[in-house]
Protein backbone atom coordinates (compact mmCIF):
# COMPACT_ATOMS: atom_id res chain seq x y z
CA UNK A 1 0.00 0.00 0.00
CA UNK A 2 1.57 3.16 -0.79
CA UNK A 3 1.22 5.11 2.65
CA UNK A 4 2.31 9.00 0.72
CA UNK A 5 -0.80 8.71 -1.43
CA UNK A 6 -3.43 7.37 1.49
CA UNK A 7 -2.33 10.51 3.74
CA UNK A 8 -2.40 12.90 0.93
CA UNK A 9 -6.08 11.87 -0.37
CA UNK A 10 -7.18 11.38 2.96
CA UNK A 11 -6.30 14.56 4.47
CA UNK A 12 -7.39 16.59 1.41
CA UNK A 13 -10.29 14.50 0.88
CA UNK A 14 -11.00 15.15 4.94
CA UNK A 15 -10.69 18.76 4.08
CA UNK A 16 -12.57 18.94 0.91
CA UNK A 17 -15.44 16.81 2.57
CA UNK A 18 -15.59 19.35 5.91
CA UNK A 19 -15.62 22.62 3.09
CA UNK A 20 -18.28 21.04 0.84
CA UNK A 21 -20.18 20.12 3.95
CA UNK A 22 -20.39 23.61 5.33
CA UNK A 23 -21.73 24.55 1.48
CA UNK A 24 -23.83 22.21 0.84
CA UNK A 25 -25.68 21.06 4.56
CA UNK A 26 -24.80 24.44 6.06
CA UNK A 27 -25.54 26.85 3.75
CA UNK A 28 -27.85 25.52 0.44
CA UNK A 29 -29.58 23.03 2.48
CA UNK A 30 -29.86 24.59 6.25
CA UNK A 31 -33.29 25.67 5.45
CA UNK A 32 -34.77 22.64 3.95
CA UNK A 33 -33.49 20.46 6.86
CA UNK A 34 -35.11 22.53 9.32
CA UNK A 35 -38.40 22.70 7.56
CA UNK A 36 -38.80 19.25 6.92
CA UNK A 37 -37.77 17.46 10.05
CA UNK A 38 -38.54 14.37 11.27
CA UNK A 39 -41.41 13.13 14.11
CA UNK A 40 -38.70 14.31 16.77
CA UNK A 41 -37.51 18.02 16.57
CA UNK A 42 -35.20 20.13 19.08
CA UNK A 43 -32.28 17.10 18.91
CA UNK A 44 -29.71 19.57 16.70
CA UNK A 45 -26.75 21.20 19.23
CA UNK A 46 -26.84 25.00 19.79
CA UNK A 47 -23.49 25.05 17.71
CA UNK A 48 -21.50 22.58 15.98
CA UNK A 49 -18.97 20.39 17.86
CA UNK A 50 -16.13 21.19 15.65
CA UNK A 51 -13.41 18.89 16.37
CA UNK A 52 -16.24 15.99 16.12
CA UNK A 53 -16.80 17.32 12.70
CA UNK A 54 -13.22 17.15 11.84
CA UNK A 55 -12.40 14.12 13.27
CA UNK A 56 -15.95 12.84 11.07
CA UNK A 57 -14.54 14.69 8.02
CA UNK A 58 -10.74 13.54 7.84
CA UNK A 59 -11.84 9.66 8.37
CA UNK A 60 -14.53 10.04 5.51
CA UNK A 61 -11.16 11.37 3.45
CA UNK A 62 -9.24 8.02 4.70
CA UNK A 63 -12.01 5.91 3.82
CA UNK A 64 -12.39 6.98 0.31
CA UNK A 65 -8.67 7.83 -0.38
CA UNK A 66 -8.03 4.00 1.27
CA UNK A 67 -10.72 2.57 -1.34
CA UNK A 68 -9.26 4.64 -4.32
CA UNK A 69 -5.58 3.12 -3.37
CA UNK A 70 -6.66 -0.63 -2.91
CA UNK A 71 -8.96 -0.17 -6.16
CA UNK A 72 -6.70 1.61 -8.44
CA UNK A 73 -8.51 4.49 -9.06
CA UNK A 74 -6.69 7.02 -10.29
CA UNK A 75 -8.41 9.55 -13.00
CA UNK A 76 -10.71 12.40 -12.58
CA UNK A 77 -13.32 10.67 -14.46
CA UNK A 78 -13.33 7.25 -12.10
CA UNK A 79 -12.40 9.03 -8.66
CA UNK A 80 -15.73 11.59 -9.40
CA UNK A 81 -17.73 8.05 -10.76
CA UNK A 82 -16.06 5.50 -7.56
CA UNK A 83 -16.97 8.74 -5.21
CA UNK A 84 -20.64 9.15 -5.78
CA UNK A 85 -21.47 5.50 -6.18
CA UNK A 86 -19.42 5.26 -2.28
CA UNK A 87 -21.39 8.74 -0.75
CA UNK A 88 -24.92 7.37 -2.42
CA UNK A 89 -24.31 3.93 -0.82
CA UNK A 90 -23.09 4.53 2.55
CA UNK A 91 -25.50 7.84 3.01
CA UNK A 92 -28.23 5.37 1.84
CA UNK A 93 -27.49 2.88 3.80
CA UNK A 94 -26.92 4.69 6.92
CA UNK A 95 -30.45 7.06 6.19
CA UNK A 96 -32.63 3.96 5.75
CA UNK A 97 -31.39 2.23 8.89
CA UNK A 98 -31.87 5.70 10.82
CA UNK A 99 -35.55 6.12 9.12
CA UNK A 100 -36.00 2.72 10.05
CA UNK A 101 -35.21 2.93 13.74
CA UNK A 102 -35.89 6.65 14.69
CA UNK A 103 -38.02 9.30 14.25
CA UNK A 104 -35.02 11.75 13.91
CA UNK A 105 -35.23 12.17 9.87
CA UNK A 106 -38.01 12.41 7.46
CA UNK A 107 -38.37 10.99 4.07
CA UNK A 108 -37.31 14.11 1.60
CA UNK A 109 -34.40 15.04 4.15
CA UNK A 110 -32.80 11.19 3.72
CA UNK A 111 -33.81 11.68 0.14
CA UNK A 112 -31.99 15.53 0.03
CA UNK A 113 -28.94 13.74 2.00
CA UNK A 114 -28.46 10.73 -0.29
CA UNK A 115 -28.14 13.19 -3.17
CA UNK A 116 -26.03 15.75 -1.02
CA UNK A 117 -23.55 12.94 0.09
CA UNK A 118 -23.52 11.62 -3.56
CA UNK A 119 -22.46 15.43 -4.98
CA UNK A 120 -20.52 15.96 -2.67
CA UNK A 121 -18.93 12.56 -2.47
CA UNK A 122 -18.36 12.82 -6.18
CA UNK A 123 -16.13 15.75 -6.27
CA UNK A 124 -14.54 14.80 -3.61
CA UNK A 125 -13.44 11.79 -4.96
CA UNK A 126 -12.30 13.12 -8.36
CA UNK A 127 -10.10 15.37 -6.37
CA UNK A 128 -8.52 12.64 -4.02
CA UNK A 129 -7.63 10.42 -7.86
CA UNK A 130 -6.30 13.32 -9.31
CA UNK A 131 -4.24 14.71 -6.28
CA UNK A 132 -3.15 10.71 -5.72
CA UNK A 133 -1.86 10.39 -8.70
CA UNK A 134 -1.73 7.23 -11.90
CA UNK A 135 -1.90 3.64 -9.90
CA UNK A 136 0.85 1.39 -9.86
CA UNK A 137 0.60 -1.22 -12.39
CA UNK A 138 1.45 -4.44 -11.29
Amino acid sequence: MDIKKLVIGGIAGGVLYFLLGWLVYGTLLADFMKTHPGAVSGFDRPSPDFTYLVIGNVLSGFLLAYIFVKGNVGSLVNGFITGAVIGILMAAAFDTINYGLTFLISKKVMLADVLASGIISAITGAVIAVLMGKPKTS
